[in-house]
């Protein structure tokens, strides 16, 4: 079947991650992919100026930007708030980037006068967040003196709002959190490193700025591409997408996995206003694919649009076999199972979804993983996505190698592929 179609690894498929595009600095999650990988899709589809291409997945937009830096058109959609600011952010590049800078010096002056007072009166007490919005971050993300100056740099950037650089500069406050006032240390998983008691946070933000007025100097002198960016859920488009228009499809969709991906991006959503709460959480998690025990809910049913496939219920069987048999008795648990096949349902819905916007022949590729993080249980992703595909109609190209990865717990190599599918130029859409 086609399914089973893998080709092999090009040289640069093999190269050590990086980043050669200053722009992609601004802010990027850890475990993006390379702007190189989009690249050699983008001329492996032979996609040109005219042609508009669809992240259903963008994260913080690595495939927008490099589509536009090709004049090629782009669509994005991001269920993460966040992550959607930072896509939005990253595509536009018209401010002035000497008049950014002039602006955030201004910025930078308030904040630090307001910093120098605040401390210069030990009677005063340290400015933090509400409980309940600590209560969504990882314990010791950010110190009690960098957070005190954060949320007043914060406040000077709203005060001194204007709409030509104001976006662009909570951008670099989200980065300079993360990067480097914040505590946090990004690996295979997001957790606490060195603990910084204080940091010149002032001076931290006002480096991102000068990162971001650089690239803008070469970005915005690029001719004008229409590049939107959706805060949607990729279950469910038809708002944001017109039949017919996506001539191709680059993206990397959650992996089935214990990993929050929300987590990943806490410290900034909550200082820049966009997770106040748990409630707030909540309702994010419940538009995203359920890739995560954390973030199933009561009444999910994306798992009855797989039903009828043995082989993910397999899988699922085989994983509450071994909870079983290990005596796993928590409540994330006695989720796996669960989860996994509420993940190919989210994925079956979002292939399902997006037929009747693809145009004849349009080309897709989803960057997933193979994994083993539920009870040592082996899932290959990509040949179980790859089979949901061919039931939607869609011709499966290949499934390419694009890394190998070890599994934290076996120690196994573990692929990490690109599925390669067309929408036939003769099919009616369901």
């Amino acid at each position: 079947m086609s399914t089973q179609l893998v080709s092999g690894t090009s040289p640069s498929q093999n190269r050590i991650l990086e980043d050669d595009l200053a722009a992609h600095g601004w802010y990027r999650f850890v475990l993006s992919y390379p702007p190189h990988l989009v690249r050699e899709y983008i001329e492996r589809f032979g996609l040109r100026k005219g042609d508009t291409v669809l992240d259903p997945f963008c994260g913080t937009g690595t495939t927008l930007v490099e589509c536009k830096k090709h004049f090629i058109g782009s669509i994005g959609v991001e269920a993460i708030p966040l992550s959607h600011f930072v896509s939005s952010v990253k595509l536009d590049w018209s401010p002035d980037p000497e008049e950014l800078m002039l602006h955030a010096a201004r910025v930078a002056k308030t904040a630090e006068a307001n910093i120098t007072r605040s401390l210069g009166f030990r009677t005063t007490a340290l400015r933090t967040l509400p409980p309940e919005s600590v209560s969504l971050l990882i314990k010791d993300s950010i110190s009690p003196v960098p957070l005190h100056k954060s949320l007043i740099l914060f406040d000077a950037i709203l005060t001194h709002w204007k709409t030509d650089f104001s976006r662009h500069e909570r951008l670099a406050f989200a980065r300079a959190l993360v990067s480097s006032i914040g505590n946090l240390h990004f690996g295979p998983e997001v957790g606490i490193g060195k603990i910084k008691e204080d940091a010149p946070v002032v001076d931290l933000w006002l480096a991102e700025i000068e990162k971001m007025a650089n690239d803008l100097y070469t970005l915005r002198q690029l001719p004008r591409v229409d590049s939107n960016v959706f805060n949607t859920d990729a279950r469910t488009m038809s708002e944001v997408l017109r039949t017919g228009s996506i001539s191709a499809v680059i993206t990397s969709p959650p992996y089935p996995n214990e990993k929050d991906y929300t987590r990943t991006v806490r410290l900034e959503s909550v200082l820049l206003g966009f997770l106040r709460n748990r409630d707030d959480l909540k309702k994010l998690k419940r538009t995203l694919i359920r890739s995560n025990t954390r973030n199933v809910y009561k009444g999910d049913d994306d798992h009855n649009w797989v039903k009828q496939f043995p082989r993910i219920t397999k899988i699922a069987d085989e994983i509450e076999a071994r909870r079983i048999e290990l005596g796993k008795t928590s409540g994330f648990e006695r989720l796996y199972s669960t989860v996994t096949k509420l993940y190919f349902g989210g994925m079956h819905r979002h292939l399902s979804d997006l037929r009747p916007y693809l145009k004849n022949g349009a080309q897709l590729a989803y960057v997933v993983g193979d994994q083993a993080s539920y009870l040592q249980i082996m899932i290959r992703t990509g040949q179980i996505l790859a089979e949901i595909a061919e039931s939607l109609d869609y011709e499966v190209q290949s499934i390419d190698l694009f890394r190998t990865r070890h599994a934290t717990v076996t120690r196994e190599q573990l692929r990490e592929e690109v599925v390669v599918l067309r929408w036939p130029a003769n099919r009616t859409r369901k």
